[in-house]
């Protein structure tokens, strides 16, 4: 029998019998939406995603109308829709991660007045899962399912420092280290010594290190078998963070949430018993609040 896949623009590599074209081509305009693309030009969008207009005009109605995109504005393109975002939300606040976190962090972003977030390793990124503001007048505008390389981003770095460097090498391997400031590490040496510093200080400290004028530290959350499953970081302007005293308390406040969390999530804290170990890794270093690399 001849194959019966369809052919030009709309075609898709004949890996899987089982893989649905038209599926594959609407969970690529959602990502590609996501990830900045209001899709203003439509030529471009479809000539970027290798489709013809007709095709991502016919996506973006059907998208539009289950609610998984809404317009921008007048002639602004599209956004990623309240239809999806409730959809993922839904599922992710099902899971002992997010419902364990969501309570521990809102007191956190009060008790500090910063922005309090929540990210777990996706490969070589950090997404944001969890976000809690205060009633201040600066909140951050990341929003959830945002996407932040994790060598970068101090909730990934901190995830990547207490994990083995060997596991760190694997994952790593081939990928190209992006500069986001001057201060990213680049090469792999570079972000071995920011892990390492990391993993000394027991948090992740950024004083600009990804935005300008901005300041956050991260801690890292652990599961039942001292494995690093998460992040959770605070941020603000660098203001908010100025003074020896309330570094040190922003560190306290953070390391106790991370680690109430981690317990509330099974974990026991580190063990005694050799210095390779990912539990050994995750016990936090108190009152670490200056350690600051870049």
């Amino acid at each position: 029998m001849a194959d019966q896949r369809p052919s030009g623009p709309d075609a898709e590599p004949a890996d899987d019998l089982y893989l649905s074209p038209p599926v594959q081509r609407a969970t690529r305009l959602l990502r590609h939406i996501a990830e900045g693309d209001s899709v203003t030009n439509i030529s471009r969008t479809a000539r970027e995603l290798g489709i013809n207009r007709t095709t991502l005009l016919r996506l973006l109605r059907t998208l539009e109308a289950e609610r998984f995109i809404e317009p921008r504005g007048e002639n602004q393109g599209w956004r990623i829709g309240v239809g999806l975002i409730g959809l993922t939300a839904q599922a992710f606040f099902s899971e002992d991660l997010v419902q364990t976190s969501v309570p521990v962090l809102t007191r956190l972003a009060e008790t500090l007045s910063l922005s309090a977030h929540l990210g777990v390793l996706d490969g070589l990124e950090v997404v944001y899962l969890v976000r809690r503001v205060p009633n201040h007048t600066f909140a951050s505008n990341i929003r959830i399912g945002s996407r932040l390389p994790a060598h970068a981003a101090n909730m990934g770095r901190i995830i990547l420092a207490n994990m083995p460097p060997d596991r760190v090498d694997r994952l790593y391997a081939g990928a190209v280290l992006k500069a986001v400031t001057p201060h990213t590490a680049v090469t792999p040496a570079q972000m071995h010594a920011q892990l390492d510093a990391d993993r000394a200080c027991g948090l992740a400290w950024s004083d600009g290190n990804y935005e300008a004028g901005i300041s956050s530290v991260a801690a890292a959350i652990f599961d039942a078998t001292g494995t690093p499953i998460a992040a959770l970081n605070v941020s603000g302007h660098a203001a908010d963070f100025a003074g020896a005293e309330r570094r040190s308390r922003i560190a306290q406040s953070v390391q106790a949430a991370a680690i109430e969390i981690s317990q509330r999530l099974g974990w026991l804290g580190p063990t005694k018993s050799g210095a390779g170990s990912d539990q050994s890794a995750a016990e936090p270093k108190r009152n670490a609040t200056s350690r600051v690399i870049g």
